[in-house]
């Protein structure tokens, strides 16, 4: 997908004035560098005209050195989500290069690591780091946080649905009216690709106690998924199940109690929410199932939307984003 982006940005009015190309792709198994861009052509099956039999093997600190002696400004995307790679971000920026990335582990793990990230990118002049799809998807998240900070504005809370997955879990299953069993939303939100491939991946909640951490951090906070409470809704039998079938044919064994949770909740004119918070002057920052009144705009959330909620000094009535958060792979 992200190769189709930058064909069609080629093709653009917006090249002309931002004219981005592509001169290297490195997978798992071949690489190759080009000192010219590589041709829309050749994008268009790069799987085999550009890492076919004839590309080089994979050699990922072989592949940065070269795109290091390139001419110009050059960017690494880097599309895993692997800690060996984000642990190489330094070196890479370090060399010159720009960093662009969904990769929560260099922003989330070690806070060692983020200061590094953070110190080699704060010069004006230098490499820069992008890493806006850590949070939020495509929605304007981070940036938002970071504009706010820079025109001086005071974060006081920061409160969101950060999991698209779960959002469109709880949007489905703790609803007045609903009739679907927890399992049977679970089951319908893996077929229909919203999932991991384990949903026990989901369920845990560390994929929203990385998020949480990224902001804290931008807000000014040292804060690590080591140190928040997280709270984990997989029943604690499945959790250590062997396989992901083995977990879905058992999780109807604990709709019971995920439907008095639910009844609980509507019987106080509330929904369960799960969410992550970002509590920069109460010291509460954490990720949780809670309940929300049902005139909450989290309580009105559809489908698999995040919705972010920046409190602020010059926003005591929160600035709310909210936009697609998940979708099939």
């Amino acid at each position: 997908a992200l190769i189709e982006q930058l064909v069609a940005h080629a093709k653009s009015a917006r090249f002309a004035s931002l004219p981005i190309s592509v001169v290297g792709l490195i997978n798992s198994k071949k690489m190759a560098v080009a000192a010219a861009p590589f041709s829309e052509a050749d994008l268009a099956s790069w799987k085999t005209a550009v890492l076919g039999p004839t590309a080089a093997p994979a050699d990922l600190a072989g592949f940065v050195e070269q795109l290091a002696a390139l001419s110009g400004p050059v960017a690494i995307v880097d599309c895993t989500a692997s800690d060996s790679v984000a642990n190489q971000y330094p070196s890479w920026l370090s060399s010159g290069l720009h960093i662009v990335t969904p990769n929560k582990k260099a922003f989330s793990n070690d806070f060692a690591l983020y200061r590094k990230i953070k110190e080699l990118s704060s010069s004006p002049n230098g490499p820069a780091v992008y890493h806006e799809a850590t949070v939020g998807a495509g929605l304007p998240v981070l940036s938002t946080l970071n504009d706010l900070i820079r025109t001086g504005d005071k974060i006081v809370k920061i409160e969101g649905i950060f999991s698209g997955t779960l959002s469109y879990l709880f949007n489905n299953f703790s609803i007045p009216g609903a009739a679907s069993s927890f399992s049977e939303c679970v089951s319908v939100a893996k077929a229909s690709g919203y999932t991991e491939p384990d949903p026990r991946d989901d369920l845990n909640g560390m994929d929203v106690a990385r998020k949480v951490t990224i902001l804290g951090r931008v807000a000014g906070l040292d804060i690590g998924t080591d140190t928040l409470p997280v709270e984990n809704i997989v029943p604690e039998a499945l959790r250590s199940v062997a396989t992901a079938d083995e977990f879905m044919s058992r999780l109807p064994e604990f709709d019971g109690h995920f439907k008095e949770l639910n009844e609980q909740a509507l019987a106080s004119g509330s929904v369960l929410r799960y969410v992550g918070m970002v509590d920069v002057q109460g010291g509460k920052s954490g990720v949780k199932l809670a309940r929300y009144a049902l005139d909450h705009p989290f309580a009105s959330l559809k489908g698999s939307d995040n919705i972010i909620a920046f409190t602020t000094e010059r926003f005591p009535n929160p600035l709310i984003i909210q936009g697609a958060g998940a979708g099939d792979a």
